[in-house]
C-alpha cells in the first residue's frame, strides 16, 4: 500500500473516539476521554541502557536473522531475566515431550516484587467482581495497570512470532526511552514466546501428539494448553496478542471476519476493531506495508486463541498473521510492529480500558439476573444474521448428578468451569422448575433432585458459562473456519438443561474437584493402531489425538503400526486393532495383496477391528462390513447430533440410551440389518432427533447407522462413519470407543457378512478421496458464477447436485490449513464480491 503521512496522536485520538470502542455500558452513555501515547511508539529512537546482553551476546545471532530454536528462546528470556530488574521469569508448563513453557513478566520492579505481583492479582481480581464496590473499583482503575500477554508460536511451524516477542522483552528490560517507559509505567506485560516447543522443534503444525492447540482452549486436553490456562487465570488479560504465520506475504490483524459468537462483549469487540486495529492499520499505512482485515479469521469457535480471552477473561483477543513467504527478517519486523504498537495503545489508555474492563463484568453480571442472552450480530456489511439467538430467558443451568454411570463426566464438566472462575453450587433439597428445558428437548415443568449441580448466570462469568453450556451456538453466518458446536454436557453426554424462571434454590456452593482418573482397569487386550498414512494431515491428528487417549487418559499400551508393518506379517499377537482416520485408498494400495489378505486373515481368525472414518472406508474396501457408505449430500461441517444407542450392544455399557455424535460431512453408513446397528441416528420424526450447531440437509442422516458391529468370521468389526474422539474432548463417543476396545463381543451373535460383500467393497472403493477439502455450497443460479471464480483462483474440484443445491468438494492434496493455502482465506471475500450468497463455506 502506498506511505502516507500521519501524526500518531492524530490517528490514534480520531481512532479511539469511535463510541461503539468505549460506551459505558450496552446504554448509549458519552464516549470516554482517549488519551494518545506521550511519544511516537515506533519514531521514537530506542535508548539502551546496556544492562540486558544483545541477542547476539547471549546466543551469538541477531533475532530475525533465522527463527531461534526452543532452547534458545529459553535462554534469551532467562538472560533478560537475570539482567533486567523490570523482568520476572517463571515455567508454566512442560510439554508432552518434556520441554518447558517458559515466560517472562515485565513491568515496573516495585510491582515484580512478590507483593507487588500480589497486588496486581488482587486488583484484578477485584475489578472482574461485581460485588466490589463501585468507589474502590474506580480507584483501582485509577491506579491499577492491565494485565497485558503477548504469545507466539502456537503452531510450532510458524516461527517469527516467537522471534518478535523476545525483542519485545529485550526493550522492555532495557530500553530508557519514552516509548519503553510508556508501557512500562502503565501495563505488566506476560511474554509467552512459544506456546509449542515441541512443534517447533520439529517444524510441526501440531504438537507431539498431533493436536492443534489454537483448536484446545476450551478443552485444555494438552499440558501446554492447560499451564497457559492456569496462568491466565493468575494473570487475566485485557488484552491477548497471539501471533502465527499464514501463506502469502500480506498482514491480517483485526477486525475479524464474521461470525462472531454472540456473547462476545461489545466493549471487547470495539476494543479489537477501533482501538488496536485501527492503531495498527495507521502504522502500517504510514510505513507502507500491505495488510488486510475483516477476512479469513472470525471470532466464533470457543477453541482459539483469541476468542477464548475474550470471552472468557472480557481481554481484546487478537489474531495476528503474518505472510510466511516472506523474507524472514521481514515476518519478524511486522510481527514486533503489530505488538509493539498494540501494547503502546493499551498503556496509553490504562485507566479507561481497566474502567470498560471493569464494566463488562458488571454488565455480564446483571445480563445473567435479568437472564438475557446476547443477540447475534453481523459485523462486516453485508452480512445478515441467518438465525438469532432465541427469544428466551435463561437464568441458570442444571446438571444432573443421579446416574451414577455418569459421575464422574458430570465432575469432568464442573471441574472445567471452576477452573475458569465459574461459581456452581449444588441442590440441598429438591426444586420444582417451571420451565425447564432439558438439552434438545421441549421444555416442561420437571422437579430437579438434591445434589443436582446449578450454575446461575448471575455471574461475572456469564458470557463463558453460556459458551460452555449452550444447547446451541445459533450460528449466525454460514462460513465456517472451524466447528460450529462444542457445549462441554453433549460432548460429555451428560443430562442437564436450562431455566429462565426465578428461582430461589436451596444449595451449596461445590469445593474445587481434583482431576478425574480415567485409567482403565483390568486386564486389557493387546492392541495395535494402524496409521493409515505417515505424510496424511487427516491421519496424523486422528491418530495423535487416539495416542493422547491411550497414553495420557486410559493409560493403555498400544502399538503403532503402519500399512507395510500389517504386510510384513506384524499383527501377530494384537487382538484389537484400531483404524483411525486417513487415506482409506494410499493405505489400501500401500497395504498390497500380502498386506490386504494378511488383515482380512487377522479378522477372520478371531481379530476385533475397530474403524471409523477412513478406517471404516478401507473395511469397506477389504470386505469386512456389510454396510453400505456413500458421501453426505448435506452440509453439516461440525456439528453435534443426538445419536440412539441400542442397549443389548456392549458398546452401550455406562453410555446411556443416547449419545452425541460430532459429525463432519462424515460417511454416511447404511446397514440393511438392524441387528448390527449400535448406534443410529433418530428418525427426523422422533423426539430425539436434534442438531446443535449448523446444518443444511442433516435430514439425509436420519434412520442411518452412527456405528455398526457385525462379526465376521471368528471375529468382528466395529465401525463408526464419524470421528468417535474429536480432539480428545467428545467424551460420550469417546466412551463408546472405550466399550469397542475393552467390552465384551455381543451376547448373541447377528447373521454372518453376506458373502463377498461385493456391494459394499465396491460402492466403497468409488468414494471419492479428500485431504481436508475446501467445501462450497451453492444455489443452482449461483453455480456458473462459483465454478467460474473457482477457475480464476486454479481450482481443482468434483461436484455434485442436491435438488437446488450445488455442493464443491475443492482439492487440498497437501492437506494445507487454511491459513497456509493460497487461496481458501481469501474465498469467502470473493464469492461474497462475486454477489454469491453461500449455502455454506468450510475451509480446512
Amino acid at each position: 500500500m502506498r506511505a502516507r503521512k500521519i501524526a500518531w496522536s492524530a490517528v490514534l485520538t480520531a481512532a479511539l473516539a469511535a463510541p461503539a470502542a468505549f460506551a459505558a455500558t450496552a446504554a448509549a452513555q458519552p464516549a470516554a476521554p482517549v488519551t494518545a501515547p506521550a511519544c511516537d511508539p515506533t519514531r521514537t529512537e530506542p535508548v539502551y541502557r546496556g544492562k540486558v546482553p544483545s541477542p547476539e551476546q547471549a546466543l551469538g545471532v541477531e533475532l530475525g536473522a533465522r527463527p531461534v530454536t526452543a532452547a534458545e528462546s529459553d535462554r534469551y528470556l532467562e538472560a533478560v531475566a537475570a539482567a533486567s530488574e523490570r523482568v520476572v521469569s517463571g515455567t508454566l508448563a512442560t510439554s508432552a515431550q518434556g520441554r518447558p513453557l517458559k515466560y517472562a513478566i515485565a513491568g515496573r520492579p516495585e510491582s515484580l516484587t512478590k507483593a507487588g505481583l500480589a497486588k496486581v492479582r488482587s486488583d484484578a481480581a477485584r475489578l472482574r467482581d461485581p460485588r466490589t464496590p463501585e468507589a474502590l473499583a474506580e480507584r483501582i482503575a485509577g491506579r491499577g495497570v492491565p494485565i497485558l500477554w503477548v504469545a507466539g508460536n502456537v503452531h510450532g511451524n510458524e516461527p517469527s512470532g516467537t522471534d518478535a516477542a523476545l525483542r519485545v522483552l529485550r526493550d522492555l528490560g532495557d530500553r530508557s526511552d519514552c516509548a519503553a517507559t510508556g508501557i512500562l509505567d502503565n501495563a505488566l506485560v506476560v511474554v509467552l514466546p512459544t506456546q509449542n516447543p515441541d512443534g517447533r522443534e520439529a517444524g510441526t503444525r501440531q504438537n507431539a501428539y498431533g493436536f492443534d492447540m489454537n483448536r484446545d482452549w476450551f478443552a485444555r486436553s494438552q499440558p501446554e494448553t492447560d499451564g497457559k490456562l492456569a496462568m491466565l487465570n493468575q494473570y487475566p488479560p485485557v488484552m491477548f496478542i497471539d501471533a502465527h504465520e499464514m501463506g502469502g506475504d500480506s498482514y491480517f490483524f483485526p477486525p475479524n471476519a464474521d461470525p462472531v459468537y454472540h456473547e462476545t462483549p461489545e466493549q471487547a469487540v470495539g476494543w479489537i476493531n477501533d482501538l488496536y486495529g485501527a492503531s495498527m492499520a495507521a502504522e502500517f499505512k504510514r510505513q507502507g506495508i500491505d495488510f488486510f482485515n475483516r477476512d479469513v479469521y472470525d471470532l466464533f469457535y470457543q477453541g482459539y486463541g483469541d476468542t477464548v480471552p475474550t470471552t472468557a477473561f472480557h481481554a481484546a483477543g487478537m489474531t495476528f498473521e503474518k505472510g510466511s513467504a516472506s523474507p524472514y527478517p521481514d515476518k519478524f519486523r511486522e510481527q514486533y510492529l503489530t505488538q509493539w504498537v498494540s501494547l503502546s495503545a493499551a498503556a496509553a489508555n490504562r485507566r479507561t480500558i481497566l474502567s470498560q474492563w471493569r464494566r463488562m463484568t458488571v454488565d455480564a453480571y446483571r445480563q445473567g439476573q435479568a437472564g438475557e442472552l446476547e443477540p447475534n450480530k453481523a459485523y462486516n456489511p453485508p452480512n445478515q444474521i441467518d438465525r438469532p439467538v432465541p427469544d428466551r430467558k435463561v437464568r441458570h443451568y442444571f446438571l444432573r448428578a443421579d446416574d451414577a454411570a455418569k459421575a464422574a463426566e458430570v465432575r469432568t464438566v464442573v471441574r472445567r468451569l471452576q477452573r475458569m472462575g465459574v461459581e456452581v453450587r449444588r441442590l440441598s433439597k429438591p426444586l420444582s422448575v417451571p420451565d425447564y428445558k432439558e438439552y434438545g428437548r421441549r421444555e416442561g415443568a420437571t422437579t430437579l433432585p438434591a445434589g443436582t449441580y446449578w450454575i446461575t448466570m448471575a455471574q461475572a462469568r456469564k458470557h463463558w458459562i453460556q459458551a460452555m453450556l449452550n444447547e446451541d451456538s445459533y450460528t449466525p453466518f454460514p462460513y465456517f473456519y472451524d466447528v460450529t458446536a462444542w457445549s462441554l454436557p453433549l460432548l460429555a453426554n451428560v443430562s442437564g438443561g436450562s431455566s429462565g424462571a426465578e428461582l430461589r434454590p436451596r444449595a451449596s456452593t461445590v469445593a474445587p474437584l481434583p482431576a478425574e482418573d480415567t485409567a482403565r482397569r483390568g486386564k486389557a487386550p493387546r492392541i495395535g493402531v494402524l496409521e493409515l498414512s505417515a505424510t496424511s494431515s487427516s491421519a496424523r491428528q486422528s491418530v495423535g489425538w487416539l495416542r493422547h487417549r491411550l497414553d495420557r487418559e486410559w493409560k493403555l499400551p498400544f502399538t503403532l503400526l503402519g500399512p507395510a508393518d500389517v504386510a510384513a506379517g506384524r499383527l501377530d499377537g494384537v487382538e484389537v486393532l484400531l483404524v483411525p482416520n486417513g487415506p482409506a485408498a494410499t493405505a489400501y494400495e500401500q497395504l498390497g495383496t500380502g498386506g490386504r489378505a494378511a488383515l482380512q486373515r487377522w479378522t477372520q481368525d478371531g481379530g476385533r477391528y475397530v474403524g471409523w472414518q477412513g478406517g471404516t472406508q478401507l473395511a469397506a474396501r477389504l470386505g469386512l462390513t456389510t454396510t453400505r457408505l456413500s458421501e453426505p449430500t448435506s452440509d453439516v461441517p461440525g456439528t453435534l447430533l443426538r445419536v440412539a444407542v441400542n442397549g443389548r450392544s456392549p458398546l452401550a455399557a455406562g453410555v446411556g440410551a443416547t449419545a452425541w455424535q460430532f459429525y463432519a460431512y462424515d460417511l454416511v453408513m447404511r446397514q440393511p440389518d438392524p441387528a448390527k446397528v449400535a448406534v443410529a441416528y433418530p428418525a427426523t420424526s422422533s423426539p430425539d432427533w436434534f442438531v446443535s450447531g449448523f446444518e443444511r440437509g442433516a435430514a439425509e442422516l436420519g434412520g442411518t447407522a452412527a456405528v455398526v458391529d457385525e462379526p465376521v468370521g471368528k471375529g468382528r468389526t466395529v465401525l463408526f462413519g464419524a470421528e468417535p474422539n474429536f480432539r480428545a474432548f467428545s467424551d460420550g463417543t469417546a466412551e463408546l470407543l472405550a466399550n469397542a476396545i475393552l467390552g465384551p463381543d455381543p451376547a448373541a451373535r447377528v447373521s454372518g457378512l453376506a458373502a463377498p460383500s461385493a456391494t459394499a467393497a465396491r460402492q466403497a472403493a468409488a468414494l471419492p478421496q479428500a485431504e481436508s477439502p475446501v467445501r462450497v455450497s451453492v444455489r443452482s443460479a449461483d453455480a456458473a458464477r462459483t465454478a467460474a471464480l473457482m477457475r480464476s483462483l486454479g481450482a481443482r474440484w468434483t461436484e455434485r447436485r442436491t435438488g437446488d443445491t450445488v455442493h464443491y468438494v475443492i482439492d487440498n492434496p497437501r492437506g494445507l490449513p487454511v491459513d497456509q493455502h493460497p487461496f481458501a482465506g481469501r474465498l469467502a471475500s470473493q464469492i461474497r464480491r462475486s454477489g454469491i450468497d453461500p449455502v455454506a463455506v468450510t475451509l480446512p
